[in-house]
Protein backbone atom coordinates (compact mmCIF):
# COMPACT_ATOMS: atom_id res chain seq x y z
CA UNK A 1 0.00 0.00 0.00
CA UNK A 2 1.07 3.49 -0.69
CA UNK A 3 3.13 5.06 2.31
CA UNK A 4 1.54 8.54 2.86
CA UNK A 5 -0.54 9.06 5.99
CA UNK A 6 -4.23 8.22 6.54
CA UNK A 7 -7.74 9.82 6.32
CA UNK A 8 -8.84 7.64 9.18
CA UNK A 9 -7.24 5.07 11.83
CA UNK A 10 -9.64 3.30 14.26
CA UNK A 11 -8.73 2.57 17.67
CA UNK A 12 -9.50 1.91 21.36
CA UNK A 13 -11.73 -1.28 20.26
CA UNK A 14 -11.68 -5.01 18.55
CA UNK A 15 -11.76 -5.27 14.52
CA UNK A 16 -13.38 -7.86 13.32
CA UNK A 17 -11.45 -10.51 10.70
CA UNK A 18 -13.52 -12.91 10.47
CA UNK A 19 -13.53 -16.33 11.57
CA UNK A 20 -13.95 -15.16 15.28
CA UNK A 21 -10.39 -13.63 15.10
CA UNK A 22 -10.12 -9.63 16.00
CA UNK A 23 -6.63 -7.17 16.22
CA UNK A 24 -6.67 -3.12 17.04
CA UNK A 25 -5.53 -0.59 14.85
CA UNK A 26 -6.77 -0.40 10.96
CA UNK A 27 -6.26 2.48 8.30
CA UNK A 28 -7.78 3.69 5.83
CA UNK A 29 -6.65 5.53 2.77
CA UNK A 30 -8.16 6.86 -0.17
CA UNK A 31 -10.97 4.84 0.51
CA UNK A 32 -9.30 1.55 0.96
CA UNK A 33 -7.72 -0.09 3.90
CA UNK A 34 -4.39 0.89 4.07
CA UNK A 35 -3.17 -0.92 7.37
CA UNK A 36 -4.16 -3.50 9.77
CA UNK A 37 -2.92 -4.06 13.32
CA UNK A 38 -2.49 -2.09 16.05
CA UNK A 39 1.91 -0.48 15.04
CA UNK A 40 1.21 -0.05 11.10
CA UNK A 41 -1.69 1.82 11.60
CA UNK A 42 -0.25 3.87 14.42
CA UNK A 43 2.32 4.26 11.69
CA UNK A 44 0.15 5.65 9.25
CA UNK A 45 -0.78 8.36 11.63
CA UNK A 46 -0.53 11.67 10.15
CA UNK A 47 -1.79 15.77 11.00
CA UNK A 48 -4.56 15.50 8.82
CA UNK A 49 -5.32 11.90 9.65
CA UNK A 50 -8.80 11.37 11.82
CA UNK A 51 -8.85 8.87 14.65
CA UNK A 52 -12.00 7.42 15.60
CA UNK A 53 -11.87 5.84 19.28
CA UNK A 54 -14.09 3.02 18.78
CA UNK A 55 -14.39 2.79 23.03
CA UNK A 56 -14.71 -0.88 23.12
CA UNK A 57 -17.02 -1.22 20.64
CA UNK A 58 -16.35 -3.76 17.46
CA UNK A 59 -15.57 -2.43 14.10
CA UNK A 60 -16.91 -4.88 11.91
CA UNK A 61 -17.00 -5.30 7.93
CA UNK A 62 -19.81 -3.68 6.45
CA UNK A 63 -22.53 -5.88 6.16
CA UNK A 64 -24.30 -7.16 3.00
CA UNK A 65 -27.50 -8.07 2.58
CA UNK A 66 -27.57 -10.83 0.20
CA UNK A 67 -31.49 -10.97 -0.39
CA UNK A 68 -33.85 -8.02 0.39
CA UNK A 69 -35.97 -5.63 -1.95
CA UNK A 70 -34.80 -2.02 -0.55
CA UNK A 71 -36.66 -0.30 -2.81
CA UNK A 72 -40.16 -1.78 -2.31
CA UNK A 73 -40.09 -2.04 1.17
CA UNK A 74 -38.55 1.90 1.35
CA UNK A 75 -41.94 2.50 -0.95
CA UNK A 76 -44.01 0.33 1.45
CA UNK A 77 -42.39 2.39 4.52
CA UNK A 78 -44.54 5.63 2.69
CA UNK A 79 -47.69 3.57 2.50
CA UNK A 80 -50.09 1.94 4.79
CA UNK A 81 -47.97 -0.34 6.82
CA UNK A 82 -49.33 -2.73 9.05
CA UNK A 83 -45.38 -3.74 9.82
CA UNK A 84 -45.02 -5.29 13.49
CA UNK A 85 -48.75 -5.50 14.20
CA UNK A 86 -50.44 -9.08 14.84
CA UNK A 87 -53.99 -8.53 16.10
CA UNK A 88 -56.48 -8.90 13.58
CA UNK A 89 -58.65 -6.07 15.55
CA UNK A 90 -55.91 -3.49 14.86
CA UNK A 91 -55.69 -4.15 11.04
CA UNK A 92 -58.95 -2.32 10.63
CA UNK A 93 -58.10 0.84 12.51
CA UNK A 94 -55.11 0.97 11.22
CA UNK A 95 -56.31 0.97 7.83
CA UNK A 96 -59.37 3.08 8.21
CA UNK A 97 -57.14 5.42 9.67
CA UNK A 98 -54.42 6.00 6.83
CA UNK A 99 -57.60 5.46 4.49
CA UNK A 100 -58.67 8.61 6.18
CA UNK A 101 -55.64 10.55 6.29
CA UNK A 102 -55.27 9.96 2.24
CA UNK A 103 -58.96 10.58 0.72
CA UNK A 104 -57.33 11.59 -2.56
CA UNK A 105 -55.60 8.31 -3.57
CA UNK A 106 -57.95 6.09 -5.52
CA UNK A 107 -56.63 3.21 -3.93
CA UNK A 108 -55.41 2.30 -0.53
CA UNK A 109 -52.24 0.20 -0.62
CA UNK A 110 -49.68 -1.30 1.20
CA UNK A 111 -49.04 -4.08 3.41
CA UNK A 112 -46.90 -6.28 6.29
CA UNK A 113 -50.08 -7.81 7.74
CA UNK A 114 -49.14 -11.32 9.34
CA UNK A 115 -51.03 -14.46 8.11
CA UNK A 116 -51.16 -15.69 11.84
CA UNK A 117 -53.33 -12.83 12.98
CA UNK A 118 -56.18 -14.60 10.66
CA UNK A 119 -58.01 -18.35 11.00
CA UNK A 120 -56.12 -20.29 9.03
CA UNK A 121 -54.22 -17.38 7.21
CA UNK A 122 -57.15 -15.98 5.15
CA UNK A 123 -58.43 -12.22 5.90
CA UNK A 124 -61.99 -11.51 4.67
CA UNK A 125 -63.06 -8.78 2.56
CA UNK A 126 -65.97 -7.63 4.31
CA UNK A 127 -63.25 -6.37 7.49
CA UNK A 128 -61.64 -4.42 4.58
CA UNK A 129 -64.99 -3.35 3.29
CA UNK A 130 -66.22 -1.69 6.58
CA UNK A 131 -63.52 0.79 6.54
CA UNK A 132 -62.54 1.38 2.68
CA UNK A 133 -65.89 0.83 1.35
CA UNK A 134 -65.55 3.40 -1.72
CA UNK A 135 -62.27 2.29 -3.05
CA UNK A 136 -60.73 -0.30 -3.98
CA UNK A 137 -57.45 -1.67 -1.51
CA UNK A 138 -55.09 -3.82 -1.95
CA UNK A 139 -52.35 -4.36 0.60
CA UNK A 140 -49.79 -7.50 0.56
CA UNK A 141 -49.28 -10.11 3.84
CA UNK A 142 -46.21 -9.92 5.48
CA UNK A 143 -43.94 -12.53 3.04
CA UNK A 144 -45.14 -10.71 -0.22
CA UNK A 145 -46.86 -14.07 -1.43
CA UNK A 146 -50.55 -12.82 -1.26
CA UNK A 147 -52.65 -10.02 -1.02
CA UNK A 148 -55.76 -9.03 0.45
CA UNK A 149 -58.57 -7.27 -1.51
CA UNK A 150 -61.88 -5.52 -0.81
CA UNK A 151 -65.01 -5.85 -2.39
CA UNK A 152 -64.25 -3.11 -4.84
CA UNK A 153 -61.05 -4.34 -5.88
CA UNK A 154 -62.63 -7.75 -6.70
CA UNK A 155 -65.18 -6.30 -8.94
CA UNK A 156 -62.86 -4.01 -10.56
CA UNK A 157 -60.78 -7.27 -11.78
CA UNK A 158 -64.03 -9.17 -12.71
CA UNK A 159 -63.13 -11.73 -9.81
CA UNK A 160 -66.58 -13.47 -9.09
CA UNK A 161 -67.10 -17.22 -8.27
CA UNK A 162 -66.68 -18.42 -12.13
CA UNK A 163 -63.45 -17.05 -12.35
CA UNK A 164 -60.20 -19.99 -12.73
CA UNK A 165 -57.45 -19.97 -10.31
CA UNK A 166 -54.87 -18.94 -12.69
CA UNK A 167 -52.46 -22.17 -12.69
CA UNK A 168 -49.31 -20.06 -10.50
CA UNK A 169 -51.82 -19.22 -7.61
CA UNK A 170 -55.52 -19.72 -5.82
CA UNK A 171 -58.33 -17.38 -5.10
CA UNK A 172 -59.38 -18.22 -1.48
CA UNK A 173 -63.22 -18.68 -1.30
CA UNK A 174 -65.81 -19.57 1.44
CA UNK A 175 -68.02 -22.78 0.93
CA UNK A 176 -70.35 -21.29 -1.38
CA UNK A 177 -67.24 -20.30 -3.87
CA UNK A 178 -67.62 -17.43 -3.38
CA UNK A 179 -64.04 -15.20 -3.30
CA UNK A 180 -63.38 -14.36 0.33
CA UNK A 181 -60.84 -11.65 -0.23
CA UNK A 182 -57.53 -13.44 0.31
CA UNK A 183 -55.52 -13.62 -3.54
CA UNK A 184 -52.59 -16.20 -3.63
CA UNK A 185 -49.01 -15.86 -5.26
CA UNK A 186 -50.07 -15.48 -8.69
CA UNK A 187 -53.44 -14.69 -8.30
CA UNK A 188 -52.95 -11.50 -6.75
CA UNK A 189 -51.56 -10.44 -9.80
CA UNK A 190 -55.71 -10.12 -11.19
CA UNK A 191 -55.40 -7.32 -9.23
CA UNK A 192 -52.61 -5.73 -9.07
CA UNK A 193 -51.89 -5.68 -12.56
CA UNK A 194 -54.94 -2.68 -11.66
CA UNK A 195 -52.97 -1.13 -9.53
CA UNK A 196 -52.03 2.89 -10.56
CA UNK A 197 -48.24 3.05 -12.21
CA UNK A 198 -46.11 4.29 -9.15
CA UNK A 199 -43.97 7.17 -10.30
CA UNK A 200 -40.07 7.34 -11.00
CA UNK A 201 -39.96 10.10 -8.19
CA UNK A 202 -41.84 7.53 -5.69
CA UNK A 203 -39.51 4.84 -6.69
CA UNK A 204 -36.45 7.25 -6.17
CA UNK A 205 -37.99 8.23 -2.86
CA UNK A 206 -38.62 4.40 -1.41
CA UNK A 207 -35.02 3.94 -2.12
CA UNK A 208 -33.75 6.93 -0.72
CA UNK A 209 -35.69 6.21 2.46
CA UNK A 210 -34.49 2.36 2.08
CA UNK A 211 -30.53 3.36 2.01
CA UNK A 212 -31.29 5.90 5.32
CA UNK A 213 -32.87 2.71 7.23
CA UNK A 214 -30.12 -0.17 5.72
CA UNK A 215 -26.79 2.32 6.13
CA UNK A 216 -28.80 2.94 9.89
CA UNK A 217 -27.86 -0.54 10.58
CA UNK A 218 -24.60 -1.26 8.85
CA UNK A 219 -25.24 -2.14 5.91
CA UNK A 220 -23.18 -1.24 2.98
CA UNK A 221 -23.99 -3.56 0.31
CA UNK A 222 -27.01 -5.58 -0.69
CA UNK A 223 -28.54 -8.17 -3.41
CA UNK A 224 -31.91 -6.51 -4.44
CA UNK A 225 -33.83 -9.67 -5.29
CA UNK A 226 -35.89 -8.02 -7.95
CA UNK A 227 -35.66 -6.03 -10.32
CA UNK A 228 -38.65 -6.16 -12.49
CA UNK A 229 -42.58 -6.02 -12.65
CA UNK A 230 -44.27 -8.72 -9.86
CA UNK A 231 -48.01 -8.76 -8.54
CA UNK A 232 -47.58 -4.51 -8.06
CA UNK A 233 -44.00 -4.83 -7.17
CA UNK A 234 -43.03 -2.34 -10.04
CA UNK A 235 -39.55 -2.54 -11.64
CA UNK A 236 -36.71 -0.73 -9.45
CA UNK A 237 -34.16 -0.58 -11.76
CA UNK A 238 -34.60 3.15 -13.14
CA UNK A 239 -34.39 4.43 -9.16
CA UNK A 240 -31.22 2.39 -9.26
CA UNK A 241 -29.73 4.04 -12.67
CA UNK A 242 -31.41 7.52 -11.33
CA UNK A 243 -29.21 7.63 -8.08
CA UNK A 244 -26.30 6.11 -9.08
CA UNK A 245 -25.97 8.70 -11.92
CA UNK A 246 -26.74 11.70 -9.73
CA UNK A 247 -24.20 10.32 -7.05
CA UNK A 248 -27.04 9.75 -4.22
CA UNK A 249 -26.46 5.73 -4.38
CA UNK A 250 -24.28 5.28 -1.59
CA UNK A 251 -24.22 1.48 -1.13
CA UNK A 252 -22.94 -0.89 -3.84
CA UNK A 253 -25.84 -2.68 -4.92
CA UNK A 254 -26.38 -5.89 -7.16
CA UNK A 255 -29.67 -6.06 -9.00
CA UNK A 256 -31.56 -9.73 -9.71
CA UNK A 257 -33.28 -9.46 -13.02
CA UNK A 258 -36.90 -10.88 -12.34
CA UNK A 259 -37.25 -13.95 -15.01
CA UNK A 260 -40.73 -13.65 -16.32
CA UNK A 261 -42.42 -17.22 -15.23
CA UNK A 262 -44.89 -17.12 -18.11
CA UNK A 263 -42.05 -16.95 -20.86
CA UNK A 264 -39.31 -18.82 -21.68
CA UNK A 265 -35.31 -18.76 -23.22
CA UNK A 266 -36.97 -15.94 -25.62
CA UNK A 267 -36.42 -13.46 -22.62
CA UNK A 268 -32.45 -13.99 -22.60
CA UNK A 269 -31.53 -11.33 -25.29
CA UNK A 270 -33.71 -9.26 -23.27
CA UNK A 271 -32.07 -10.03 -19.72
CA UNK A 272 -28.40 -9.52 -21.97
CA UNK A 273 -29.22 -5.49 -22.64
CA UNK A 274 -30.85 -4.87 -19.17
CA UNK A 275 -27.20 -6.13 -17.98
CA UNK A 276 -25.45 -4.06 -20.06
CA UNK A 277 -27.87 -0.47 -18.97
CA UNK A 278 -27.46 -1.39 -15.37
CA UNK A 279 -24.00 -2.44 -14.94
CA UNK A 280 -22.63 0.71 -14.15
CA UNK A 281 -19.56 -1.08 -11.66
CA UNK A 282 -18.50 -0.12 -9.15
CA UNK A 283 -21.65 1.03 -7.15
CA UNK A 284 -24.42 -0.95 -9.48
CA UNK A 285 -24.40 -4.02 -10.99
CA UNK A 286 -26.80 -6.68 -12.44
CA UNK A 287 -25.49 -9.48 -13.94
CA UNK A 288 -27.85 -11.74 -11.92
CA UNK A 289 -30.97 -13.15 -13.33
CA UNK A 290 -33.87 -14.03 -10.12
CA UNK A 291 -36.21 -17.48 -10.84
CA UNK A 292 -38.59 -18.12 -8.67
CA UNK A 293 -39.10 -21.68 -8.28
CA UNK A 294 -41.68 -21.83 -5.65
CA UNK A 295 -44.26 -20.39 -3.09
CA UNK A 296 -44.34 -20.18 0.55
CA UNK A 297 -44.94 -22.96 2.75
CA UNK A 298 -48.03 -21.12 5.44
CA UNK A 299 -50.49 -21.18 2.30
CA UNK A 300 -49.31 -24.33 0.84
CA UNK A 301 -47.52 -23.28 -2.53
CA UNK A 302 -43.80 -24.09 -1.64
CA UNK A 303 -42.79 -27.16 -3.76
CA UNK A 304 -42.96 -30.19 -1.29
CA UNK A 305 -41.77 -33.73 -2.22
CA UNK A 306 -44.63 -34.87 -0.33
CA UNK A 307 -48.25 -33.73 -0.37
CA UNK A 308 -48.85 -31.17 3.19
CA UNK A 309 -50.76 -32.65 5.36
CA UNK A 310 -54.60 -31.71 6.87
CA UNK A 311 -54.46 -30.53 10.36
CA UNK A 312 -55.41 -34.09 11.59
CA UNK A 313 -51.57 -35.49 10.21
CA UNK A 314 -53.55 -36.51 7.32
CA UNK A 315 -52.12 -36.82 3.79
CA UNK A 316 -54.73 -33.71 2.19
CA UNK A 317 -54.70 -30.25 1.73
CA UNK A 318 -53.70 -26.97 2.38
CA UNK A 319 -55.35 -23.50 3.70
CA UNK A 320 -57.94 -22.65 2.44
CA UNK A 321 -59.26 -25.78 0.74
CA UNK A 322 -56.93 -26.20 -1.58
CA UNK A 323 -57.24 -29.31 -3.05
CA UNK A 324 -56.35 -32.99 -1.80
CA UNK A 325 -52.78 -33.96 -2.04
CA UNK A 326 -51.68 -30.96 -2.95
CA UNK A 327 -47.97 -30.35 -2.92
CA UNK A 328 -47.40 -27.18 -3.73
CA UNK A 329 -46.28 -25.18 -6.80
CA UNK A 330 -43.22 -25.57 -9.51
CA UNK A 331 -43.64 -22.14 -10.95
CA UNK A 332 -41.30 -23.19 -13.88
CA UNK A 333 -40.58 -26.50 -15.32
CA UNK A 334 -38.10 -28.62 -14.15
CA UNK A 335 -36.97 -29.67 -17.56
CA UNK A 336 -37.05 -26.23 -18.59
CA UNK A 337 -35.54 -24.90 -15.49
CA UNK A 338 -32.41 -27.49 -16.33
CA UNK A 339 -32.08 -25.98 -19.60
CA UNK A 340 -32.93 -22.11 -19.08
CA UNK A 341 -29.94 -22.23 -16.21
CA UNK A 342 -27.31 -23.59 -18.34
CA UNK A 343 -27.93 -20.93 -21.31
CA UNK A 344 -27.58 -18.25 -18.85
CA UNK A 345 -24.33 -19.90 -16.82
CA UNK A 346 -23.30 -19.84 -20.77
CA UNK A 347 -23.50 -15.84 -20.64
CA UNK A 348 -22.21 -15.56 -17.28
CA UNK A 349 -25.16 -14.94 -15.70
CA UNK A 350 -25.17 -15.66 -11.98
CA UNK A 351 -29.05 -17.13 -10.95
CA UNK A 352 -30.58 -16.52 -7.58
CA UNK A 353 -33.40 -18.89 -6.53
CA UNK A 354 -36.39 -18.35 -4.98
CA UNK A 355 -36.55 -22.22 -3.50
CA UNK A 356 -38.27 -22.73 0.08
CA UNK A 357 -40.03 -26.42 -0.47
CA UNK A 358 -37.78 -29.22 -0.72
CA UNK A 359 -39.24 -30.23 -4.03
CA UNK A 360 -38.21 -26.63 -5.22
CA UNK A 361 -34.72 -27.00 -3.58
CA UNK A 362 -33.85 -30.35 -5.53
CA UNK A 363 -34.92 -28.84 -8.35
CA UNK A 364 -32.92 -25.73 -8.43
CA UNK A 365 -29.82 -28.36 -7.59
CA UNK A 366 -30.68 -30.34 -10.50
CA UNK A 367 -31.10 -27.35 -12.61
CA UNK A 368 -27.20 -26.41 -11.15
CA UNK A 369 -25.74 -29.25 -11.66
CA UNK A 370 -27.35 -29.86 -15.02
CA UNK A 371 -25.27 -26.09 -16.23
CA UNK A 372 -21.92 -27.96 -14.80
CA UNK A 373 -21.97 -31.04 -16.37
CA UNK A 374 -22.39 -28.55 -19.48
CA UNK A 375 -20.32 -25.57 -19.07
CA UNK A 376 -18.18 -26.12 -16.31
CA UNK A 377 -17.55 -24.45 -13.22
CA UNK A 378 -17.76 -21.07 -14.74
CA UNK A 379 -17.58 -19.45 -11.23
CA UNK A 380 -20.95 -17.38 -11.68
CA UNK A 381 -22.07 -18.83 -7.70
CA UNK A 382 -25.62 -19.56 -8.52
CA UNK A 383 -27.45 -19.41 -4.99
CA UNK A 384 -30.62 -20.91 -3.37
CA UNK A 385 -32.60 -18.17 -1.18
CA UNK A 386 -34.65 -19.35 1.59
CA UNK A 387 -34.51 -22.99 2.16
CA UNK A 388 -36.74 -23.80 4.49
CA UNK A 389 -37.30 -27.44 4.11
CA UNK A 390 -33.91 -29.52 2.74
CA UNK A 391 -34.14 -32.68 1.97
CA UNK A 392 -31.43 -34.33 3.86
CA UNK A 393 -30.28 -36.30 0.98
CA UNK A 394 -29.58 -32.38 -0.78
CA UNK A 395 -27.53 -31.03 2.10
CA UNK A 396 -24.00 -31.99 0.71
CA UNK A 397 -24.75 -31.65 -2.68
CA UNK A 398 -24.81 -27.42 -2.19
CA UNK A 399 -20.64 -28.04 -1.56
CA UNK A 400 -20.51 -30.38 -4.43
CA UNK A 401 -21.62 -28.16 -6.80
CA UNK A 402 -20.62 -25.17 -5.41
CA UNK A 403 -23.98 -23.78 -5.06
CA UNK A 404 -24.56 -20.94 -1.66
CA UNK A 405 -27.06 -21.36 0.01
CA UNK A 406 -28.23 -17.84 0.53
CA UNK A 407 -30.39 -17.69 4.21
CA UNK A 408 -32.64 -15.39 6.26
CA UNK A 409 -31.97 -16.41 9.55
CA UNK A 410 -34.71 -14.29 11.27
CA UNK A 411 -37.36 -17.30 9.93
CA UNK A 412 -35.70 -19.69 12.29
CA UNK A 413 -37.75 -19.22 14.88
CA UNK A 414 -40.74 -20.57 17.24
CA UNK A 415 -43.91 -17.97 16.25
CA UNK A 416 -47.50 -18.06 15.19
CA UNK A 417 -46.82 -18.26 11.62
CA UNK A 418 -44.72 -21.40 12.00
CA UNK A 419 -46.35 -23.10 15.12
CA UNK A 420 -49.61 -23.11 13.61
CA UNK A 421 -49.71 -22.68 9.81
CA UNK A 422 -46.64 -24.89 9.43
CA UNK A 423 -45.55 -27.21 11.46
CA UNK A 424 -48.98 -28.86 11.72
CA UNK A 425 -48.72 -29.29 7.65
CA UNK A 426 -45.70 -30.60 7.54
CA UNK A 427 -45.49 -33.33 9.95
CA UNK A 428 -42.59 -33.59 12.74
CA UNK A 429 -40.65 -35.24 10.20
CA UNK A 430 -40.56 -32.48 7.73
CA UNK A 431 -40.57 -29.97 10.19
CA UNK A 432 -37.19 -31.13 11.56
CA UNK A 433 -35.79 -29.92 8.18
CA UNK A 434 -36.22 -26.50 8.32
CA UNK A 435 -33.65 -23.88 7.99
CA UNK A 436 -30.65 -26.66 8.50
CA UNK A 437 -27.83 -24.07 8.47
CA UNK A 438 -25.31 -26.29 10.95
CA UNK A 439 -25.96 -29.04 8.66
CA UNK A 440 -24.98 -27.09 6.03
CA UNK A 441 -22.00 -25.40 7.43
CA UNK A 442 -20.65 -28.78 8.63
CA UNK A 443 -21.41 -29.78 4.59
CA UNK A 444 -18.77 -27.29 3.36
CA UNK A 445 -21.46 -25.23 2.06
CA UNK A 446 -20.85 -21.56 1.50
CA UNK A 447 -23.68 -19.41 3.23
CA UNK A 448 -24.78 -16.18 3.02
CA UNK A 449 -27.10 -14.04 5.07
CA UNK A 450 -29.75 -11.76 3.85
CA UNK A 451 -33.60 -10.51 5.19
CA UNK A 452 -35.78 -10.35 3.02
CA UNK A 453 -36.91 -7.42 4.00
CA UNK A 454 -39.70 -5.81 3.83
CA UNK A 455 -41.08 -9.66 4.67
CA UNK A 456 -39.05 -9.52 7.88
CA UNK A 457 -36.35 -6.59 9.97
CA UNK A 458 -33.63 -5.85 7.10
CA UNK A 459 -31.40 -5.19 11.21
CA UNK A 460 -28.32 -8.09 10.40
CA UNK A 461 -27.84 -7.92 13.91
CA UNK A 462 -31.11 -9.84 14.38
CA UNK A 463 -30.46 -12.40 11.81
CA UNK A 464 -27.08 -13.10 13.86
CA UNK A 465 -28.94 -13.20 16.68
CA UNK A 466 -31.50 -16.04 15.62
CA UNK A 467 -28.65 -17.79 13.52
CA UNK A 468 -27.20 -18.17 17.21
CA UNK A 469 -29.97 -19.12 19.27
CA UNK A 470 -32.60 -19.95 17.02
CA UNK A 471 -34.83 -17.97 18.90
CA UNK A 472 -35.52 -14.40 17.73
CA UNK A 473 -34.46 -10.85 19.54
CA UNK A 474 -37.79 -10.74 21.09
CA UNK A 475 -38.93 -14.40 21.60
CA UNK A 476 -38.50 -16.49 24.27
CA UNK A 477 -37.64 -20.57 24.30
CA UNK A 478 -37.46 -23.22 23.07
CA UNK A 479 -35.47 -22.84 21.05
CA UNK A 480 -36.64 -24.21 17.46
CA UNK A 481 -34.27 -27.06 16.24
CA UNK A 482 -31.36 -25.85 18.75
CA UNK A 483 -29.18 -28.52 17.22
CA UNK A 484 -29.23 -26.10 14.03
CA UNK A 485 -27.32 -23.16 15.63
CA UNK A 486 -24.19 -21.99 14.47
CA UNK A 487 -21.19 -20.13 15.53
CA UNK A 488 -21.35 -16.44 16.70
CA UNK A 489 -18.31 -15.97 14.24
CA UNK A 490 -19.90 -18.22 11.29
CA UNK A 491 -23.22 -16.08 11.68
CA UNK A 492 -20.79 -12.88 11.27
CA UNK A 493 -19.10 -14.23 8.63
CA UNK A 494 -22.56 -14.67 6.94
CA UNK A 495 -23.52 -11.13 6.50
CA UNK A 496 -19.87 -10.26 5.66
CA UNK A 497 -17.24 -12.62 4.11
CA UNK A 498 -20.13 -15.08 2.69
CA UNK A 499 -22.45 -12.18 0.87
CA UNK A 500 -19.60 -10.53 -0.88
CA UNK A 501 -18.54 -13.61 -2.09
CA UNK A 502 -22.48 -14.66 -3.45
CA UNK A 503 -22.32 -10.94 -4.89
CA UNK A 504 -18.96 -11.04 -6.32
CA UNK A 505 -17.36 -9.02 -3.92
CA UNK A 506 -14.28 -10.28 -2.90
CA UNK A 507 -12.16 -6.62 -2.19
CA UNK A 508 -15.47 -6.13 0.88
CA UNK A 509 -16.59 -8.53 3.87
CA UNK A 510 -12.91 -8.84 5.11
CA UNK A 511 -10.83 -6.48 7.14
CA UNK A 512 -7.50 -6.66 5.29
CA UNK A 513 -5.13 -4.18 3.55
CA UNK A 514 -6.39 -3.25 -0.18
CA UNK A 515 -9.94 -4.02 0.89
CA UNK A 516 -12.54 -0.89 0.01
CA UNK A 517 -13.26 0.54 3.96
CA UNK A 518 -16.92 -0.30 3.55
CA UNK A 519 -17.24 -0.71 7.55
CA UNK A 520 -19.55 -0.29 10.59
CA UNK A 521 -18.78 0.17 14.15
CA UNK A 522 -20.80 -1.12 17.24
CA UNK A 523 -21.14 0.39 20.38
CA UNK A 524 -20.14 -2.97 22.07
CA UNK A 525 -18.72 -6.12 21.25
CA UNK A 526 -21.04 -9.19 20.31
CA UNK A 527 -18.49 -11.93 21.22
CA UNK A 528 -18.14 -10.83 24.19
CA UNK A 529 -22.22 -10.65 25.20
CA UNK A 530 -24.22 -13.73 26.44
CA UNK A 531 -25.47 -15.43 22.97
CA UNK A 532 -28.92 -14.07 24.16
CA UNK A 533 -27.92 -10.66 24.26
CA UNK A 534 -26.17 -10.25 20.79
CA UNK A 535 -29.27 -7.94 19.37
CA UNK A 536 -28.42 -5.60 21.98
CA UNK A 537 -25.61 -4.09 19.91
CA UNK A 538 -26.45 -0.92 17.80
CA UNK A 539 -24.34 0.31 15.19
CA UNK A 540 -22.53 3.97 15.89
CA UNK A 541 -20.99 4.59 12.23
CA UNK A 542 -20.96 2.79 8.63
CA UNK A 543 -18.46 3.73 6.04
CA UNK A 544 -18.89 3.14 2.43
CA UNK A 545 -14.79 3.77 0.78
CA UNK A 546 -13.93 5.45 3.54
CA UNK A 547 -16.84 7.63 3.85
CA UNK A 548 -19.46 8.05 7.04
CA UNK A 549 -23.07 7.31 5.31
CA UNK A 550 -24.47 7.41 8.76
CA UNK A 551 -23.71 8.53 12.25
CA UNK A 552 -25.68 8.10 15.41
Amino acid sequence: MPSEHADLIFTGGPAYLGGGRTTSGVAVTAGRISAVGPEPARAMAGPGTEVIDLAGGLLLPGFTDAHIHAVSGGMELGQCDLTGFTDAAEYPRLIGEYARAHPDQPWVRGGGWSMEAFPGGIPTRRALDAVVPDRPAYLVNRDHHGAWVNTRALELAGIDRDTPDPADGRIERDADGEPVGMLQEGAAHLVSRLLPELTAADRLAGLLRAQRLLHSLGITAWQDALLGDFNGMSDASGAYLEAAERGSLTARVTGALWWDRDRGAEQIDELLERRSRLDLAPLLRARTVKIMQDGVAENHTAAMLEPYLTPCGCAGGGAGGSAAGNAGLSFVDPSELAKYLTALDALDFQVHFHALGDRAVREALDAVQAARTANGDRDNRHHLAHLQVVHPDDIPRFAQLGAVANIQPLWACHEPQMDVLTIPFLGQRRAGWQYPFGALLASGARLAGGSDWPVSSPDPLHGIHTAVNRIAPDGAGPAFLPEQRIALADALDLYTAGSAYVTHAEDTGRIAEGNLADLAVLDRNPLDLPPGHIADARVRLTFVGGRCVFQD
